[in-house]
């Protein structure tokens, strides 16, 4: 029997280092990621949530209530309320009706107490390409999801 202090091995350290190394490599990349994913579900939800907003106060004020894209700012709500800010790494792309938009840059969806709507859609896409069409019939007000471009 060997008698002698315990202890690690130059292999093992190094072994360890590396791994250390490797581990620093690639976690910022994933939380960077993940960070993204957060923000793009985070604006889908807020963009979806601003709609049926926009849509309840038409039925439940009986007047007319108007959704707002601003795709340049990257900023959304409802008309009155405070707008909401998209990570800058979405792109935010609205297509409606010129007849119901606001000032320069600002692209409206009406809902009318009946719950109908002028319609339209707003596309959020990341910069992969990847990303949803929420789409809002005009004769019901309701809020569909697609890939975008289609």
């Amino acid at each position: 029997m060997r008698g002698g202090v315990g202890g690690f091995t130059l292999v093992e350290l190094i072994v360890a280092l590396a791994i250390v190394g490797v581990m620093l490599a690639v976690v910022p990349v994933a939380l960077d990621r993940a960070g993204e994913s957060l923000g793009y579900r985070s604006t889908v939800q807020g963009l979806v949530a601003s709609i049926r907003g926009a849509r309840n106060r038409a039925a439940s004020s009986g007047r007319p209530a108007a959704f707002f894209v601003v795709p340049e700012r990257r900023t959304y709500g409802i008309e009155g309320g405070k707008p909401e800010r998209a990570p800058d790494f979405l792109r935010i792309k609205a297509t409606t009706a010129a007849a119901v938009d606001g000032e320069a840059g600002v692209q409206r969806i009406v809902f009318m107490p009946d719950g109908s709507s002028s319609g339209g859609s707003v596309e959020v896409t990341r910069a992969s390409g990847q990303g949803v069409r929420l789409r809002v019939d005009w004769l019901l007000g309701r809020i569909t999801h697609e890939a975008p471009g289609t």
